[in-house]
């Protein structure tokens, strides 16, 4: 018995010391889209009438080890044995080795993507028009362009024509120089209203050999990286820090639109929910459903939002007390809320059909 004992000991001591390539993720905080967070509303509108809300309509979050968090067997173990954690590949959060502040970078560009789509989705859904124009997404390093022109930047025109919301017009424009010509660009600054419009003269030059585009050889090129971004009526704005990643598009979405309208979305109810979403009102599927759903039960939400393909993982997992509602579009998901409403809860589409 001794030796055997001893023999466990060792066991447990190397299995300290053994790392193993796995992270651990674990339910997050959740936020009320319809509420505030440190005391600030969490969607603020202004230049339109809103009407009051009442109820949840929450977003939920996973948190993560750091990428350079080094979880031993023990460990991993542990995480695969407890219900309220998962431990899966570090490469899942941490792809070909990204370091932990290029995961945070990817993961903030995703969430103001998802504001952008959010909100774009939303007004159409209202029937409101939404606009777009052409900004520069990217200056190209060492290029004619730097200290010139900056991302952010609108560009109104270029040589004086109007550039309209299709950014491959801003290479038509540039490329009716020869190299070593001026090109004049119009553009606004980020941040900046039309007034403070500004001109600002670039120096064409060729375009580079390594480029990989041998048909450009030859012609102006200014180094810039055009894009389009959506231009709104009035102004929308989503205030929370410390949060990335695209999953909570469709809350953003449903949140800004029971402010603009007088139907009260949740009737005090507690919905919560998760699903990307683009610019027609497609939901997409996320991940850490599991972890998700935990979150929000643990918060108090009856009702959860769950992206179809997600459905068959989060079937197989949910938290007592929490009713999956499948969900494909923001329009569905609407009217689910309207059943939500009148108790024809027969009809909320399951993860189960």
């Amino acid at each position: 018995m001794l030796a055997s004992t001893m023999l466990l000991i060792a066991m447990f001591c190397a299995a300290l010391l053994i790392n193993v390539p796995y992270s651990e993720m674990s339910p997050g905080p959740t936020f009320n889209t319809l509420g505030s967070q440190g005391g600030q509303q969490v969607i603020t509108i202004s230049g339109r009438k809103t009407y009051p809300t009442s109820g949840n309509l929450n977003m939920v979050t996973v948190e993560v080890t750091n990428a350079n968090y080094r979880m031993n067997l023990v460990e991993a173990v542990s995480g695969w044995l407890r219900h309220a954690v998962a431990v899966v590949p570090s490469s899942t959060l941490y792809p070909s080795g990204q370091t932990e502040q290029q995961s945070e970078q990817e993961d903030a560009e995703e969430f103001t993507a998802s504001q952008d789509s959010a909100k774009t989705s939303a007004l159409k859904q209202l029937g409101i028009p939404v606009g777009t124009e052409v900004v520069v997404s990217a200056v190209v390093a060492d290029s004619p362009s730097v200290g010139k022109l900056h991302a952010g930047d609108t560009i109104v025109a270029v040589d004086g024509t109007k550039v309209g919301g299709d950014p491959t017009q801003v290479a038509t424009l540039v490329q009716k120089h020869q190299p070593g010509q001026d090109v004049v660009f119009t553009v606004i600054p980020p941040g900046k209203s039309a007034s403070d419009a500004q001109q600002v003269g670039v120096v064409t030059g060729s375009y580079p050999k390594n480029s990989g585009q041998p048909d450009m050889s030859g012609k102006a090129y200014v180094g810039i990286e055009p894009g389009t971004e959506h231009t709104f009526p009035f102004n929308i704005n989503i205030n929370l820090g410390d949060v990335g990643g695209p999953s909570a598009g469709l809350m953003f979405s449903l949140g800004i639109i029971d402010k603009l309208q007088s139907t009260n979305l949740t009737d005090g109810k507690f919905v919560a929910g998760t699903g990307t979403i683009d610019d027609n009102g497609v939901v997409g599927p996320i991940g850490g459903i599991s972890m998700k759903m935990i979150a929000a039960r643990k918060a108090g939400a009856q009702y959860f939002f769950t992206p179809a393909s997600n459905c068959s993982e989060a079937a197989s997992a949910t938290p007592s007390g929490l009713r999956l509602i499948k969900v494909t579009t923001l329009s569905g998901a609407l009217t689910d809320l309207g059943d939500i409403r009148s108790g024809d809860l027969a009809a909320l589409p399951s993860c189960g059909t």
